[in-house]
């Protein structure tokens, strides 16, 4: 069975709305934004990009990366190169790029459990709030990759849902601290 990894820059209360800069949402670029940039922390996308052998996405976040990692062939090179997912029920063959390589839209989460069963490596899932939150809720996620930022946004898209269910715990694996007040920690879901 296949590792499923939600990695995520998160505020301090739950936020992972727009931490690059995307336009819309009132506190875009909160991660660089009067935060003092220290590559220590995010020394952990590069290893993500080792590890991984797979990306998995949902619709909106695949529409706001497609148009711009092909051409960051130095940033993302492990990303551009491997298999991508997308977890759409309205994207079509003919929606999806050319110069991304291989695509396949899956379109529910027993797809995902599905590919979770085929043999390879972990499946990184990047961006995509809501997707993160389903597949949460249907106990998919088998590890989270969290930088988590010194900043309290108040209101946004949130990584982990408020349904109500029974109680997930986790495993701290892996964590560090960094002068610039982000802290990594890395949780192994108990399934």
């Amino acid at each position: 069975m296949r590792t499923l990894i939600s990695t995520s820059f998160v505020s301090l209360d739950g936020v992972v709305e727009a931490p690059g800069g995307e336009p819309g949402y009132r506190n875009s670029g909160w991660t660089f934004k009067d935060i003092e940039f220290d590559p220590a922390a995010y020394a952990i996308k590069g290893s993500e990009q080792e590890e991984a052998t797979a990306m998995l996405m949902g619709r909106v976040s695949y529409e706001v990366f497609s148009p711009v990692w092909p051409g960051m062939t130095a940033e993302f090179p492990g990303y551009n190169a491997m298999p991508k997912y997308v977890v759409s029920t309205t994207l079509q063959e003919s929606d999806l790029v050319t110069n991304w390589g291989e695509t396949t839209i899956l379109r529910s989460l027993d797809d995902v459990a599905a590919l979770k069963e085929t043999e390879g490596g972990p499946i990184i899932v990047h961006g995509s709030a809501a997707l993160n939150r389903a597949l949460a809720d249907a106990g998919l996620v088998d590890r989270y990759h969290l930088l988590v930022f010194p900043v309290l946004l108040g209101a946004g898209k949130r990584l982990f849902g408020e349904t109500d269910k029974d109680k997930q715990a986790l495993k701290l694996v892996e964590s560090e601290s960094y002068g610039n007040g982000i802290q990594k920690l890395v949780y192994d879901v108990i399934h």
